[in-house]
């Protein structure tokens, strides 16, 4: 099949870590991968950030990335990104209208990618696939006045729900978040993203480590992602240090704000010694520091899916995870790890401490993990689930008028 990924602010091409690169450029650029070498045909639209971009970058056999020109070609945050989707939608129908390639089917990842795609889907015909990877209302429930989304994203993404072909949702709190929105449960699939198996597994180069236990969490350096909790749990677990991967370039964490109230924090609560900050790590280079850990820990105050865990589980380690999101369907509490209460740096630290104490229920849990990626977090699993509903809305082309 002919198949259309649009991701309006996240390319595949991207370098992890920066303030909007994350876990949705991975999926994009893992899921186009697999759907390929399942023989389909992809393109990834997303919007051109810079004046050098060319037009098309070919990914890999079966994938190419089409900059769109949507808006001024330089980096512009996500959530000032909302009035230049008409523009690209317009765009994506214009170049689909005069082109011998025509998908069949454009999958859109996230609400604003939506829009677009159902732009462009009223002037083609073509069916839309939805995929959020977040929500607005749970944003909006943690951050407050924080957050800084368009005061109408959760009457676009509820709207998105009712009109686009079929929602694919990444977990079942999803699907209840949703239900709550008003989009019918009737049009919600569960697919959840995959791990790739080749990059991660137990078996590889460990990164260097010391006598101590190792605690390894990994993510970008923001707020919500919870290090704050997981260096003030380490008081309760004096033998183990902490190692936390992501955020900025090494040489750039000393300048990054966040990283350095980190650090502050350490200090205050006397675990400086115990905490280090390696900053952003080659993707290839990721299973190396999973390989090395005693456990991970992800402990976010909320999180629609998260991939890290999944990484660190394919590499046969245990996971402290708080109970939030996606993570309630990917840990399983007391087989593959642990569940924790979000913001609760006591519980956190407890946890890990008497996880730390039990070698053989880590080894347990290292087992069980890895047995439950292979069995439902392949890409080439979510890729087949995928091909079924993509041939399922293909049959039914929406009524199209030309562009104007």
């Amino acid at each position: 099949m002919r198949l259309a990924m649009i991701s309006e602010h996240a390319s595949p091409l991207a370098v992890l870590g920066g303030e909007d690169a994350g876990g949705q450029n991975t999926h994009v650029a893992e899921l186009s991968t697999a759907l390929a070498a399942a023989g389909h045909d992809v393109r990834v639209y997303t919007r051109r950030d810079s004046a050098d971009l060319p037009g098309t970058v070919r990914m890999l056999d079966g994938v190419s990335v089409v900059h769109v020109p949507a808006g001024p070609a330089e980096p512009i945050a996500k959530d000032e990104l909302l009035p230049y989707m008409d523009e690209f939608g317009r765009w994506l129908a214009a170049q689909w209208q005069g082109d011998n390639w025509v998908p069949e089917v454009a999958h859109a990842h996230f609400w604003m990618s939506g829009l677009a795609a159902l732009t462009a889907s009223e002037l083609t015909g073509v069916p839309v696939v939805q995929t959020y990877h977040a929500l607005g209302t749970v944003k909006r429930r943690h951050q407050g006045a924080m957050d800084t989304s368009p005061a109408n994203r959760v009457g676009y993404e509820r709207d998105l729900g009712r009109t686009v072909d079929r929602v694919v949702a990444q977990s079942q709190d999803e699907v209840r978040e949703l239900i709550r929105m008003g989009v019918p449960w009737s049009r919600m699939t569960v697919i959840p993203s995959g791990v790739n198996e080749q990059n991660f597994s137990p078996v590889g180069a460990v990164a260097y480590r010391g006598d101590r236990p190792r605690i390894l969490s990994v993510g970008r350096l923001v707020e919500r992602k919870g290090f704050q909790d997981l260096i003030s749990a380490m008081r309760l677990v004096p033998e183990a240090e902490c190692v936390i991967v992501g955020g900025p370039p090494p040489e750039q964490l000393a300048d990054d704000p966040q990283a350095r109230r980190l650090r502050a924090l350490a200090e205050t609560y006397r675990v400086a010694d115990r905490v280090c900050l390696v900053g952003a790590v080659p993707r290839e280079e990721m299973a190396q520091w999973y390989r090395s850990a005693d456990v991970l820990v992800a402990a976010p105050w909320y999180e629609p899916f998260g991939l890290t865990p999944l990484e660190a589980m394919a590499c046969g380690v245990p996971v402290v995870g708080t109970a939030v999101g996606g993570l309630t369907d990917t840990i399983v509490d007391g087989l593959t790890g642990d569940l924790v209460p979000p913001r609760d740096s006591r519980a956190l630290g407890l946890a890990l401490r008497s996880l730390l104490d039990d070698q053989v229920r880590r080894l347990g849990y290292g087992t069980a993990a890895l047995d439950r990626i292979r069995d439902h977090y392949s890409w080439r699993r979510a890729a087949d689930q995928l091909t079924a509903i993509y041939a399922a809305v293909s049959g039914v082309r929406r009524p199209s008028r030309v562009v104007a």
